[in-house]
């Protein structure tokens, strides 16, 4: 049997948005924002998907919580009915 050559996979290295742009900050209060970085079941998508750093990820994870603390964002997805 003849072997398929293989393909290349490009993937192109993940920078974090929030370094990059110094003028974006995280804030519990900007809901728009954060649920760029929530699934739609409602969990904090890991860094590694992202491609935040690791000081970025703690703060974006601080302000979904906070956020959720006070009902902007919610714990969960939505609710099957």
């Amino acid at each position: 049997m003849a072997q398929r050559p293989q393909k290349k996979l490009f993937t192109r290295k993940k920078t974090c948005r929030f370094c990059g742009d110094k003028e974006s900050v995280i804030n519990y209060k900007d809901v728009k924002t954060l649920r760029n970085y929530i699934s739609e079941r409602g969990k904090i998508i890991p860094r590694r998907i992202i491609g935040t750093c690791a000081m970025h990820q703690r703060q974006l994870c601080e302000a979904i919580k906070q956020a959720r603390q006070i009902a902007f964002l919610p714990y969960s997805g939505p609710s099957q009915g």
